[in-house]
């Protein structure tokens, strides 16, 4: 969620646009082909999924996964969300905006974009991951619920979990990043002093054990530390792993974080610091390449 305009989103262009109707309106979303790889071959894909007042083209500029994306030879995605113009939203559950007002069917959207997608591009359909910011993580939180046989892993950054129920199908791994000082999306829940939408978010730790639970994970999980002695913010690591399918749930905690994309600069004071010595894209991409969907039998 920002307290920003983008007005270059509009000459922004990462990748190629493409358009579908769903529920008889006309939705978006943007692709972007890794450069130098074979494209014969199917390709893993990562949905990342915009903030709320955002779009697919700033999404891409503010996680910087294209760069990603060519290095490790993946499609990556940025699904639009509806609002006015460039300012859209989706409907995660309890959040956001108008989405939720309207109440959009988003699920819908994304499950038939992933259609068009494996209909347009070689795409790897064992390999199909999600990421988001903010309302785009709650969403990712909601897909991993409700298209669980589509997503073999999500990695949220700054959301929370905002449905009442969580149903998945299969266990879904989860690689959740989140600032100890969001503003927005506050880490032990509730309304964020700067939260634009006035929404009441529940907490990391309610969202982490929800997964755990669904997944059947160890309550006990191995803690990590990824930062170093020197840095300025300390960066902790929780992994609460499963024999079940070898999903796993994975937390990791950015002490004095704010409202930001680990290994990216905070675009804004107001969104307050960002862990600059670890890489939430890298940290992901390790994550995905664990957990693929099982073949149905």
């Amino acid at each position: 969620m920002w307290l920003m305009n983008f007005y270059f989103s509009w000459w922004l262009r990462p990748g190629v646009i493409r358009s579908l109707t769903v529920d008889g309106k006309t939705r978006s979303y943007i692709v972007h082909v890794p450069k130098g790889h074979d494209q014969r071959t199917p390709m893993p894909v990562v949905l990342a999924l915009h903030g709320a007042t955002m779009n697919g083209a700033m999404m891409a500029w503010f996680s910087d996964l294209n760069r990603k994306a060519d290095e490790a030879g993946f499609l990556a995605v940025y699904p639009n969300g509806t609002g006015a113009r460039s300012s859209l939203y989706w409907n995660g559950g309890n959040c956001c905006g108008p989405a939720i007002q309207n109440q959009v069917n988003d699920v819908g959207f994304i499950d038939a974009l992933l259609d068009d997608l494996m209909r347009t591009y070689p795409v790897d359909a064992q390999r199909v991951y999600a990421t988001g910011m903010s309302n785009g993580a709650i969403m990712a939180y909601r897909l991993a619920s409700e298209l669980s046989d589509r997503f073999a892993a999500i990695a949220p950054v700054a959301g929370a979990v905002a449905t009442e129920t969580q149903q998945p199908n299969r266990p879904v791994s989860i690689l959740h990043f989140h600032g100890t000082r969001d503003e927005y999306v506050p880490f032990l829940g509730g309304r964020g002093e700067k939260s634009i939408t006035g929404t009441h978010f529940c907490s990391v730790d309610h969202s982490i054990q929800t997964w755990v639970k669904l997944n059947g994970c160890d309550e006990n999980p191995r803690i990590d530390v990824l930062s170093r002695n020197d840095d300025e913010m300390l960066v902790t690591r929780k992994t609460y792993t499963s024999s079940r399918d070898g999903a796993e749930v994975s937390l990791v905690v950015i002490e004095n974080g704010g409202h930001t994309w680990p290994g990216r600069k905070s675009p804004a004071a107001s969104l307050g610091k960002s862990a600059m010595t670890i890489s939430a894209n890298d940290l992901m991409w390790e994550f995905f390449q664990k957990h693929e969907l099982k073949s149905k039998p």
